[in-house]
């Protein structure tokens, strides 16, 4: 069993899955400190306030915090912007291989005579 679990960790993929987990984690904690130290003041001075996260409506008992709400969407938009901005970079930079290598043509090529062979070889043998 600890054979098996250190072949599984040792997979390229799971290592970089950790990576990933570990490098969304402090990117998170980056978007969150420009939310909170820079959008939201920006935001705050048009709203007259200087905290969004204090935002709240109370109703009865109940507190709605919808400033932690919007905090939260911000980031989400932070996030998915660059994430989106990556994937473009990436994709750009790692250029798809051609549908069809010189091998797959020569192999196309060389079935396409054999089948033309056997054509033949069927008309030879009618006559």
């Amino acid at each position: 069993m600890i054979k098996e679990f250190k072949e599984f960790i040792a997979r390229g993929n799971v290592i970089d899955l950790a990576v990933g987990v570990i490098i969304g984690s402090a990117f998170t904690a980056i978007v969150k400190s420009l939310t909170d130290n820079l959008i939201n003041p920006l935001i705050g001075i048009f709203l007259g306030r200087v905290d969004l996260s204090n935002l709240k409506v109370s109703i009865g008992d109940a507190t709605f915090k919808y400033g932690s709400f919007l905090n939260a969407i911000i980031n989400f938009f932070i996030v998915a912007i660059v994430v989106f901005i990556l994937v473009k970079i990436i994709n750009k930079v790692v250029k798809n291989e051609p549908e069809e290598t010189e091998d797959e043509e020569e192999v196309d090529l060389s079935a396409q005579y054999l089948e033309e062979i056997r054509d033949l070889l069927k008309e030879q043998a009618k006559k």
